[in-house]
């Protein structure tokens, strides 16, 4: 026993990973298993089932139970069976195949799908892209007439586009066959092969996945497990899904056949990702990352939390973990976090279609979570708003207070109702009047609100602080509003107004704090020279600040002054946060995604933003009045080819350049042509905004000295020493150099007043 202690230990020194990978799951409780799947079988819910686990690269766990056939001849289950994998189709075959087109630069997550089916000719299909089919938020419904599939897949799409949608695109998740139907006749139409050939050469050989494909080949029947009988004939290796049947057993939502030996092969590029083989990491990491959809969570083709991740079990994370089912009774559930798959394939639907697998589904995975490192997987925690903390105390802050609330689209509680409707109905408490540095789709100006009947007052727009006249009723100021992370985000400026008004008064305000959504943890870029902040960059912050706007109003009662030279003499309280981790973005709070303004649409727009919004500024359209605002910029007079060129060979960390044409709608440029170029941000965690769009601006004036205002940039910079430094051409790597006092002195100040933690 001491030996087999001594040689772990030695192993573990010398071969990285070994300690790991030995101890990183229980074997033993593994063995739990074998008797769910057993009472399963035993209970008739199930003939048989393979199971198996991987960890950390390798298959810890590989078991067959049962029987594949329960009609006479009886044949047991192998671990070698091939099951028809119904819907796992969806993820495996169509969704990765999208993606490897994706890499090619053959589409876009973005594009309309009526680019590639013009045939759909219905006014719906103006709006519905290629994310709506892929998370299920269409608004089409789960299936259509069998008889829409008799003459092939081409007039069964002229028959889709002739189908109401149950919702407008975006507001309800209904999953559906139909939108992986279409997603698998899109991947023909790009790729020039069927999705069964493209697939194919493209994936699962490349990976070894040798024995997956659709319609299997015959000398492989005896291994494949059967379904149902269809005119009296049992299904086996023929496609149980009846649409998939009428399309000659190729289709985007089933069809696919494989064993668990592939899958794990499958599972270990999803978990290991090689970048010569399958996806590359950057990949998987856009097709896997949790989305928020309608009464849950969804990713680019897999499921994370909706009704449907019951094979998810009880302990693997919510939001981080996600997997897919299939009809037929198979699935397979990944958890990164711990390199985990669990793959489970039965054909729970054979011999009469009466099964069920959901329960044991769920049982085994529970049973492989809680053998990870003999503990259950650590369950993520949802971030908690000062808004929750306010309601959560019965708004007891304000208990006898005659409130003016500053917000705006963003105010928001968790399950969506609005900041104002809650004061306004709160005990005890007088919502007096409102104050929004801008609304959802437009500029606001003085008014009255229509729900309410409140005095609505302005705050865009760089306005003076709100008057005496316009705080005369009120004692309290109650400030939620959603920041973008980026000194120059308006959100800063009406937060500064408002203390300002308020000192001059001694009034009290109190900031429910919400995340950073570009995260606390790193803050960059220069800062306005002395006597030259503005309201477009209100305060001494750098371009990415990394805080909360919470620590942001703690660093003006700390900093700021009244116009008589008297410190701010308001009385700040912040609601702070439960949960938050400052080194996360905001992908990882478990909120829903609320843009911080009507241009800032995602969260990768966001993250862009601090980089990107320098250029708005000058003669360059940043992509307002496009789908993708701060995702692209462009001109008309831009070397788009010779720009991409340059800033690729940058090695800019996280982020890629793609040259690409488009014609903004409305603002700069609008129904002009323009040269410009998509941004991709590979690396969440390594990507930098300020340093990219400081490079951004290098590489203009390199190849667009007299094309490109650069004069106009000091607007929202205020930095003298940055500007000349651009000015005169030097590269972006020296002009960051020139930040780094300034940047010493700021993290000393900034130190002063951080409400959570650097490390949590």
């Amino acid at each position: 026993m001491l030996w087999n202690k001594i040689t772990i230990m030695v192993m573990a020194l010398i071969i990285p990973g070994f300690l790991a990978a030995e101890e990183a799951i229980s074997k033993a409780k593994l063995e739990g298993i074998k008797e769910v799947v057993e009472e399963a079988i035993e209970k008739k819910k199930i003939p048989g089932a393979v199971v198996l686990v991987v960890n950390h690269g390798k298959t810890v766990y590989k078991q067959a139970f049962g029987n594949k056939s329960v009609t006479p001849p009886i044949e047991p289950m192998t671990v070698d069976t091939i099951f028809d994998l119904a819907s796992l189709t969806k993820p495996i075959a169509t969704g990765t195949s999208l993606f490897k087109l994706l890499e090619a630069g053959k589409l876009r997550l973005s594009d309309k799908v009526k680019l590639h089916l013009p045939e759909l000719t219905s006014p719906d299909w103006e709006i519905i892209t290629l994310e709506h089919l892929l998370t299920h938020t269409s608004g089409l419904p789960a299936g259509n007439a069998l008889s829409d599939y008799k003459e092939g897949v081409s007039q069964a799409i002229k028959k889709i586009n002739e189908l109401k949608l149950l919702a407008p695109p975006g507001e309800r998740f209904t999953y559906s066959d139909i939108g992986f139907i279409m997603l698998g006749e899109i991947v023909q139409r790009i790729s020039g092969k069927p999705l069964d050939q493209y697939s194919r050469e493209e994936i699962f050989l490349p990976l070894g996945m040798n024995e997956t494909s659709y319609n299997p080949s015959i000398t492989l029947k005896a291994r494949i497990a059967p379904t149902q009988k269809e005119k009296e004939v049992m299904l086996r290796g023929i496609v149980h899904d009846p649409r998939a049947r009428l399309l000659k057993g190729v289709a985007g939502h089933a069809g696919l056949f494989s064993s668990a030996d592939d899958l794990a092969l499958y599972a270990n590029m999803i978990l290991n990702p090689d970048n010569f083989k399958g996806l590359s990491a950057a990949t998987i990491r856009t097709m896997t990352q949790a989305r928020a959809v309608p009464n849950g969570w969804r990713t680019f083709s897999w499921d994370c939390d909706t009704a449907f991740s019951s094979n998810r079990g009880e302990l693997f994370p919510k939001g981080s973990s996600f997997g897919h089912t299939g009809f037929t009774g198979t699935s397979i559930w990944f958890d990164p976090s711990s390199h985990t798959a669990v793959i489970f394939l039965s054909n729970r639907v054979h011999p009469d279609g009466k099964g069920d697998a959901t329960p044991v589904r769920n049982k085994v995975a529970t049973i492989v979570a809680s053998a990870l490192n003999g503990k259950p997987a650590p369950a993520s925690k949802q971030v908690v708003p000062g808004i929750e903390i306010l309601k959560r105390e019965n708004f007891a802050r304000l208990k006898g207070k005659k409130v003016g609330l500053v917000t705006n689209h963003s105010g928001r509680d968790n399950s969506g109702t609005s900041t104002i409707d809650l004061l306004k109905d709160a005990p005890e408490v007088k919502l007096m009047a409102l104050f929004s540095p801008g609304a959802v789709d437009n500029r606001i100006a003085d008014s009255k609100d229509e729900k309410t009947g409140l005095p609505l007052y302005s705050l865009q727009g760089g306005k003076q602080k709100p008057n005496s006249a316009q705080l005369e009723a009120i004692d309290t100021i109650v400030y939620d509003i959603q920041d973008a992370g980026c000194c120059f985000h308006t959100s800063i400026t009406a937060l500064g107004l408002m203390m300002d008004a308020a000192s001059e008064k001694g009034m009290k305000v109190l900031v429910l704090d919400r995340p950073n959504p570009i995260g606390g943890k790193y803050f960059y870029g220069p800062m306005p020279d002395a006597g030259k902040e503005s309201s477009g960059t209100f305060h001494s912050l750098p371009t990415r600040h990394g805080l909360t706007i919470g620590e942001i109003a703690k660093l003006f009662l700390l900093e700021r002054k009244m116009s008589d030279g008297r410190p701010l003499g308001c009385k700040l309280e912040v609601v702070a946060m439960e949960n938050w981790n400052r080194s996360d973005l905001f992908d990882a709070s478990g909120l829903e995604w609320l843009y911080p303004s009507p241009y800032l649409r995602t969260l990768a727009a966001t993250l862009l933003y601090p980089g990107i919004g320098l250029l708005e500024i000058t003669n360059i359209s940043v992509g307002r009045g496009t789908e993708r605002p701060f995702e692209w910029f462009g001109a008309p007079w831009m070397n788009n080819l010779q720009l991409a060129l340059l800033l690729n060979q940058q090695n800019l960390p996280g982020i890629r350049f793609v040259p690409f044409k488009q014609t903004p709608i409305s603002n700069l440029h609008a129904n002009k042509s323009c040269n410009g170029l998509q941004l991709f941000i590979d690396d969440w965690k390594t990507f930098e905004p300020v340093k990219t769009g400081i490079a951004i601006a290098w590489a203009l004036r390199k190849i667009h000295p007299d094309d490109w205002q650069i004069e106009k940039l000091d607007s929202l910079l205020l930095n003298k020493a940055t500007m000349e430094g651009l000015i005169k051409g030097r590269h972006y790597s020296e002009i960051e150099k020139l930040w780094r006092a300034d940047l010493a002195a700021y993290e000393l100040r900034r130190k002063k007043i951080l409400l959570y933690p650097e490390s949590f």
